[in-house]
């Protein structure tokens, strides 16, 4: 199983940073960054459509619907 975001499908990117030293910039190796996933529980009772499907169970998520999981609808 993918390290990806069961509600969004966020997953790992690579990333190459620029060092600029006297006017010229030096060859930096790629990174992989991969998003900050958190086990969490998502209510029986959620009213949002993304985690309609997810509703009762624990999921795989990260912070970003996390953060959205818990906001109130209005």
């Amino acid at each position: 199983m993918p390290r990806q975001c069961e509600v969004c499908e966020k997953k790992s990117t690579m990333e190459r940073s620029r060092k600029k030293l006297m006017s010229q910039y030096n060859p930096t190796p790629k990174r992989r960054k991969r998003p900050n996933l958190q086990r969490t529980f998502v209510p029986a009772e959620i009213k949002r459509e993304s985690f309609k499907k997810f509703a009762g169970k624990k999921v795989l998520a990260c912070t970003r619907c996390i953060k959205t999981l818990g906001k109130t609808d209005k």
